[in-house]
């Protein structure tokens, strides 16, 4: 009975099931249109052709100014966190073996929110660029405080340990959060925003010192993703079929708190991604963890891009809406008919 998945494990993907790969190709289709009309769409909306021939001249003109210093790099932002989101949330649901768990869950958000607050109360900072270190630190130290206290014990890390450590200390955190922010009007200000999840003003400054720790945790996850599919048949099967589960845990922790952790930085804390994207992908391809993967590398940012053009389009006169109020818009009816459906809920 073991044999069954353990070549489920080791196949190549390649040679799966070509609807898959033809599936990826058509949402790569999909987003690069996304992409497109992401550079097209804003306060000022520009034709398609005129997007394309100012990409091939930035200087000169008052489009080219918009296209490449300011949709362009926003336009890269909001990708970046959608990736990263997408691919945090795949990890956790599958780590925990929970399809309820995102990558808030073990702290994340807890945490760069909560260093976010010291940053603005106790040491002043009002730049994007200074305070998004302050969340990147944040995520990391709790994160790592949530596994040292899930994996407390002889069974080392547990699934449910790791949930309810990361509960605990989004709990705590939270309300100290909100009394600093209450009791100092300038840090609720300049919090407001950035915990609305927004990529409004977001550009190079504020993508590019990330970056490098993004990378390095979509190759954690690119290298975790076959062990995943081991885990997911419990401890004991999985260490049957030759897995190292703590190994896998640790790289994956790793890898979440890289990738999560990066994108609250840069973006503050968008809900909806990292927990319906993972839904969506598992209903197209099944229990796969590398396809899920695949998949959530291009899902991720054409929702997080739809969810930003929408938000130029339907914001209040020359205003917008944050990405993370309309992720919750779009993500909580879609999630609801998704979780509705077993195979799409089950892990």
């Amino acid at each position: 009975m073991t044999r069954l998945p353990n070549q489920f494990a080791r196949t190549p993907v390649a040679a799966t099931h070509p609807r898959r790969l033809t599936g990826v190709l058509a949402c790569l289709g999909c987003l690069g249109l996304l992409l497109l009309l992401s550079i097209a769409v804003g306060s000022k909306n520009i034709p398609p052709a005129t997007v394309l021939d100012a990409l091939g001249d930035d200087t000169g003109r008052a489009d080219a100014y918009v296209i490449w210093d300011l949709r362009i790099p926003r336009t890269a932002v909001t990708s970046a966190v959608g990736v990263a989101l997408g691919v945090a949330g795949v990890l956790v649901q599958a780590l925990t073996r929970n399809p309820l768990a995102d990558p808030g869950v073990l702290g994340v958000n807890a945490g760069a929110a909560f260093f976010v607050a010291v940053g603005i109360t106790v040491f002043g900072i009002t730049s994007i660029s200074g305070y998004v270190w302050f969340a990147f630190a944040g995520a990391l130290v709790v994160t790592v405080a949530v596994y040292l206290i899930g994996s407390a014990g002889r069974g080392g890390a547990d699934p449910v340990q790791l949930v309810l450590a990361g509960v605990a200390f989004g709990a705590v955190l939270g309300g100290l959060v909100t009394a600093m922010v209450l009791i100092d009007v300038r840090a609720f200000d300049r919090m407001r925003n950035w915990n609305a999840g927004s990529v409004a003003g977001r550009g190079w400054d504020a993508l590019l010192p990330v970056l490098p720790f993004l990378v390095l945790g979509l190759l954690l996850a690119v290298v975790a993703a076959s062990a995943l599919n081991a885990v997911a048949l419990g401890d004991d099967l999985a260490r049957s079929l030759g897995a190292n589960i703590t190994r896998t845990r640790i790289v994956v922790v790793l890898a979440v708190t890289l990738l999560a952790g990066g994108a609250t930085a840069i973006a503050g804390p968008i809900g909806f991604v990292g927990l319906m994207v993972p839904h969506v992908a598992r209903w197209i391809v099944g229990p796969d963890q590398r396809w899920i993967l695949a998949y959530a590398l291009v899902l991720a940012p054409s929702l997080v891009l739809t969810a930003d053009v929408l938000g130029r389009v339907l914001g209040p006169g020359d205003g917008e809406f944050p990405v993370g109020v309309v992720t919750a818009f779009v993500g909580a009816p879609v999630l609801i008919l998704l979780v509705r459906r077993k195979k799409a809920s089950g892990l």
